[in-house]
């Protein structure tokens, strides 16, 4: 089964990803590379790409709502790593929501997360 947000990128191209700048600094342990964010305030930094009318992260590689992924990922910010999928845990994510319905996408549901092979049965044999 392929993770449901490996197709999607919406929360990526949909909200501003502001963070605290200390997670762009190396020497306090931040991963975040500073070449991507922007100064928003004397304590927050976003996301290039993000602070705009069009929101579309600079790490967001792909066209969202087919196939993108986060070109940072291991380096993402918190607020990033906060964002649940709807139903991934088994509750509603209204950020996830919130951006799957504004990029013309439906909402993610329980039946999103199950695997078709993983039914406690074998998968049904093709006819040749």
């Amino acid at each position: 089964m392929e993770h449901p947000c490996l197709r999607c990128g919406a929360c990526c191209a949909f909200f501003r990803v502001a963070f605290h700048w200390s997670e762009a600094e190396t020497f306090l342990g931040g991963k975040v590379p500073p070449e991507l964010t922007e100064k928003l305030d004397p304590h927050r930094l976003a996301m290039r790409g993000t602070n705009a009318a069009q929101p579309r992260c600079v790490s967001l590689q792909g066209t969202v709502g087919e196939a993108a992924h986060c070109g940072i990922y291991p380096q993402r910010p918190s607020v990033c790593r906060e964002v649940q999928p709807s139903w991934e845990f088994g509750a509603v994510s209204l950020q996830c929501d919130k951006a799957r319905l504004a990029h013309g996408m439906s909402v993610l549901t329980p039946e999103d997360w199950l695997d078709p092979f993983d039914a406690g049965e074998p998968p049904m044999p093709q006819s040749a």
